[in-house]
């Protein structure tokens, strides 16, 4: 499986990188970052590490970098020519010095570290399936409330946001698709069947996309994350299962976790941002980290590159119309922080100890300008224990969990979020993995009933529909007499919730 989040917000004057925020402004509406096709010689060409080459996005620079590409002993995978972004791979260990040098290059660097290795998504401890006994007992408690899905009684969630009523109001449009960046969708399920969107899916890895039937699916039974945060958006209200928060709107599946380790590598989500933007996704979910840096800092080449690779295609997809929104993380952080120690990275070999500053080193996609960065909250409306925070950081809060300090009074008594699973089944899970899709589920309402928001206006609306409860008096969760975390700011905007936790009843009206 792959990877845990934290993050501090972008600042756009920081990086000389985002300084290309200008030219992709100047993209013609109607422009598409396709990328050029490759020859089979060169897609079965693997060579040990895969690299990010990012140029002035005009056909001269980029054919005279593709030449030197070649000459350094570069195999070019796949080139986005409307942001300037080539995938290369090269066995050659002074590919990235070298290429660096090119004339037009503006900056470039490995993808990985090493060979591959397994990583994590940003939910907390294994899934808990539900069984055939559980689900008769949560059946007939459902069946008192008319008009529930049958095993909706146990999902507080959509109760504590107000989803449940939101549905009746408008279940939002079918014209509004939600695509899933994760590691796949089983369109297959009966609660995500009729709200899927086959042809605004894709598998993403190697970072050319794939859109071949069922290429958008899980590999296996075990990459179930993708499928879990797709019906927690959307799954139908058909009387089968479980319901989304926006159960009228479409659902898409973008694959990017690679089949040997789960990892999602740059140019897999470079790919999902583009391939969503080119096929009219209004807003992506972003349950994950770009691997294998969980902070990419500025003064390291390599990881300069991912950032810089990451965001032209983000922003490339919000020039397009596309909201994106992404998880905190787990790791209780305050992101708002001067430092951070990261012991998780690289990811991909033998992670370094290192303190990082948040304001310098970055977590992909979550600090990029313009993505809505999610925390997460228990049935109590409180901050779930592990979930990161920071004042300006943070966005809004939505429901993800928290089976350790915030029990329901469902016929379950789980504190997670319950959904779909491959193969027709039904789990808990928690983490801020469960949070961000249910914002963007908030999102695709509103989105619904505004289909010519921006996704500038369109954020702004989210955090002006969303409930904040405010600093609590004290969060010493395990009542050991010290505060497990501090929450900085008003009752308008502060660390734990940003602008407050997403109201799907108030998206409707």
């Amino acid at each position: 499986m792959a990877h845990l989040r934290s993050r501090r917000r972008l600042a756009l004057a920081v990086p000389v990188v985002l300084s290309l925020t200008a030219s992709l402004g100047f993209l013609p509406a109607a422009a598409s970052a396709a990328p050029q096709a490759v020859s089979a010689e060169q897609a079965t060409d693997a060579p040990a590490l895969a690299y990010v080459v990012n140029t002035k996005a005009d056909r001269h620079t980029i054919a005279s970098v593709k030449r030197a590409i070649a000459a350094a002993g570069g195999t070019v995978v796949v080139t986005y020519e409307k942001i300037g972004v080539i995938v290369v791979h090269s066995a050659n260990p002074d590919f990235g010095k070298e290429i660096r040098k090119t004339r037009g290059v503006q900056s470039a660097g490995a993808t990985r570290t090493a060979p591959l290795a397994p990583a994590g998504t940003t939910d907390v401890g294994a899934a808990d399936y539900v069984t055939a006994a559980e689900a008769a007992r949560t059946t007939a408690a459902s069946a008192k409330t008319p008009g529930s899905e049958p095993l909706e009684a146990d999902q507080w969630d959509l109760r504590a946001i107000g989803a449940d009523k939101a549905a009746k109001i408008n279940p939002g449009s079918s014209k509004v698709t939600v695509a899933v960046i994760d590691t796949g969708v089983d369109d297959t399920h009966p609660d995500l069947a009729p709200n899927f969107s086959a042809s605004q899916s894709a598998n993403c890895v190697g970072g050319k996309a794939d859109t071949s039937e069922g290429a958008w699916r899980p590999y296996t039974d075990d990459d179930y994350h993708g499928t879990h945060v797709a019906g927690e958006i959307a799954a139908a209200r058909n009387g089968i299962g479980v319901a989304g928060v926006a159960p009228g709107v479409k659902v898409a599946g973008i694959k990017v976790s690679d089949p040997d380790n789960g990892l999602f590598y740059p140019e897999n989500v470079v790919c999902a941002f583009v391939f969503a933007a080119d096929h009219g996704v209004e807003i992506t979910n972003n349950s994950y980290y770009v691997d294998p840096w969980l902070y990419n800092c500025m003064d390291d080449p390599d990881q300069r590159a991912i950032v810089d690779a990451v965001n032209r295609a983000q922003l490339y997809a919000q020039k397009k119309g596309t909201l994106h929104l992404a998880s905190a993380g787990n790791s209780n952080h305050d992101l708002a922080s001067d430092a951070i120690d990261d012991a998780s990275s690289p990811n991909d070999t033998t992670p370094v100890e290192r303190t990082i500053d948040p304001s310098e080193c970055y977590d992909l996609p979550t600090q990029l300008p313009g993505v809505v960065t999610v925390s997460a909250t228990g049935v109590q409306n409180l901050k779930s224990y592990y979930s990161t925070y920071g004042h300006r950081v943070v966005d809004v809060a939505a429901p993800g969990g928290d089976r350790r300090y915030q029990l329901p009074d469902t016929p379950s008594k789980d504190g997670r979020i319950l959904s779909t699973m491959p193969n027709g089944q039904y789990a808990f899970l928690q983490g801020t993995s469960m949070a961000s899709p249910h914002a963007a589920g908030v999102a695709a309402l509103l989105k619904s009933k505004h289909p010519w928001a921006s996704p500038a206006a369109l954020q702004a609306l989210l955090k002006a529909q969303a409930n904040n409860p405010g600093c609590p008096e004290s969060y010493d969760q395990d009542g050991d007499g010290v505060q497990d975390a501090t929450c900085e700011g008003g009752d308008r905007v502060n660390g734990f919730y940003g602008f407050g936790i997403v109201d799907a009843l108030r998206a409707v009206k």
